[in-house]
């Protein structure tokens, strides 16, 4: 009987794991491999921002699951993790329901000898009252798209009504998502313009970030803040930080000493951690953030045959640090999981997990970008301007080739250039 191996999670390192593992077996009459993910197709998560704002439109250039399985020698089905029975290995999953709330599919059970969970990240709302009731998040394509429906709604408001009154947005949160939000609620005002909305311009907007640390983007270098902040600034980016968030409500949020902050439309981006389901699941150990503790193989601490990758897995690295949630953290743990995947079934030893920090680079829209890559040395070398925009870009390109091959990726990328000349800069609809 075929060893089954299953990956719950088909986000950046669940994907591209599955695509490895398909391509890699597809010979082998042993092995199946199976992805679970609860949507049917896949838009890299950095892009999220772009979703919400509609520079990216999921339906033209999402990454359909079953189509992707067939072309990479994998099985895909539709599921939500809902427990696991380690026991007798055994994924559990929600039952599957229509919009209108009819059940399609009853609940379920997937059996598997290898498991992977790479089902990623959700907003840490640290239990801040009136986040859950009154803020948007950017967890899922289906939230971001809410966001994008909600943005047009205010601005044909704007449009209709002529009034001068601005749209007043919250962002709480100044990592990348947040700031790269705001530059992108811009660029939608610049190009609102051309498509009819001619009384929508900067000043339609007013955009507030809100950030607990003494600055934006506190993860990275000093000088990467600075010059986010310049830019920022620049757009008409109001900055509050060293200001905590005390309450969400309808009509804006309290921040210190219970100032009220007036907002028609408020973002939650501070922090993320794993999804609820996780919580101790199946008995395996799990941090505070509902990560899988995970050993030196990616392995969990409890069970040899389970693996954890990308923001779902925490990984404690040799000088005591753990590894980020980032994107280039799923994309290289994918990378070794895939290998201890294949040494187990042919016998060999494993590989030990090593993360290596390439960098990190931040898009504010079509304006401009900034970052820093690290050189061979692990020396810091800063990048802004275009040459910043144009590395930004080539690392989506490397997770299309990652998914595709070069040669696909090349021609996806003509088709999304002639796309710009064809199709709408914005989605509108």
């Amino acid at each position: 009987m075929a060893k089954q191996i299953v990956i719950v999670g088909g986000g950046a390192g669940g994907l591209e794991l599955a695509t490895k593992l398909g391509n890699k077996f597809k010979n082998n009459a042993s092995v199946d491999v199976l992805l679970l993910d609860r949507y049917p197709f896949h838009i890299w998560k950095p892009l999220y921002h772009e979703v919400a704002t509609g520079s990216l439109d999921v339906d033209m250039d999402g990454v359909d699951f079953r189509a992707h399985a067939s072309n990479n020698h994998f099985e895909f089905q539709l599921g939500e993790l809902s427990g696991l029975d380690r026991e007798n290995k055994k994924v559990q999953l929600e039952a599957i329901t229509s919009k209108t709330g009819e059940q399609i599919v009853p609940p379920r059970e997937i059996e598997y000898d290898y498991l992977v969970l790479a089902i990623g990240s959700i907003t840490n709302d640290f239990g801040t009252p009136g986040v859950k009731e009154h803020c948007l998040t950017l967890d899922t394509t289906k939230q971001a798209e809410k966001f994008h429906q909600k943005i047009l709604n205010e601005f044909l408001k704007i449009k209709v009504s002529r009034e001068n009154d601005p749209l007043k947005i919250a962002i709480v949160g100044a990592g990348a998502t947040g700031v790269e939000l705001s530059a992108e609620l811009y660029k939608v005002t610049d190009l609102l313009r051309v498509y009819g909305f001619k009384n929508v311009n900067r000043n339609s907007i007013e955009v507030t970030i809100i950030e607990a640390s003494d600055r934006i983007l506190g993860a990275l270098p000093e000088r990467i803040s600075d010059s986010a902040s310049k830019i920022l600034t620049d757009l008409g980016v109001e900055l509050k930080t060293k200001t905590m968030v005390k309450q969400v409500m309808e009509d804006g949020v309290l921040i210190n000493d219970d100032q009220k902050l007036d907002a028609d439309i408020t973002v939650w981006c501070a922090g993320v951690k794993g999804a609820d389901v996780l919580k101790n699941i199946g008995g395996l150990e799990t941090n505070r953030a509902n990560q899988i503790i995970v050993n030196a193989y990616m392995q969990s601490e409890e069970d040899e045959a389970i693996f954890a990758l990308g923001d779902c897995a925490s990984f404690q690295q040799k000088d005591g640090s753990f590894v980020p949630p980032r994107a280039q953290s799923a994309h290289q743990m994918a990378k070794t999981v895939s290998q201890n995947l294949e040494n187990i079934i042919t016998g060999k030893p494993l590989v030990e997990f090593e993360y290596k920090d390439k960098g990190s680079l931040v898009s504010f829209a079509d304006y401009t970008s900034v970052g820093f890559l690290s050189s061979m040395t692990n020396k810091k070398v800063f990048v802004e301007g275009s040459i910043a925009r144009h590395l930004y870009v080539s690392l989506y390109r490397l997770h299309q080739a990652a998914l595709h091959g070069y040669l696909k990726m090349f021609l996806l990328m003509l088709v999304g250039r002639i796309n710009r000349r064809l199709r709408p800069l914005l989605k509108l609809h």
